[in-house]
């Protein structure tokens, strides 16, 4: 099987990402969530990552429920509770807002 580098979507629109624009990304790390989830916030120039994890029962895959932590572009993190993955939904988008309003 020969395979072939892809190009990272996330860090181009990261590079053309306008100061009015808001860039969210998501993470799923087996070691190190929080250092290799900083490491992709910032070289791809993220409003704040997502990290879901896969450490706590019933959250991720296959479940209603989720476990996540927000890394803020201050490095800034923000652990959140075992809830339905609509409240994380919510939690996310209530982040998102509050960046658009600053942004204004």
């Amino acid at each position: 099987v020969s395979l072939k580098k892809t190009v990272d979507i996330l860090a181009e629109l990261g590079k053309a990402k306008s100061k009015k624009q808001v860039l969210v990304g998501f993470a799923l790390e087996t070691n190190n969530e929080i250092e290799n989830a900083k490491i992709k916030l910032h070289n791809k120039n993220l409003d704040f990552i997502v990290i879901n994890s896969l450490k706590t029962k019933g959250a991720g895959f296959g479940t209603p429920t989720n476990k996540v932590s927000i890394i803020n572009s201050n490095d800034k993190v923000e652990h959140f509770e075992l809830k339905q993955k609509s409240e994380v939904a919510k939690d996310i988008a209530d982040k998102v807002l509050k960046i658009i309003q600053s942004k204004k």
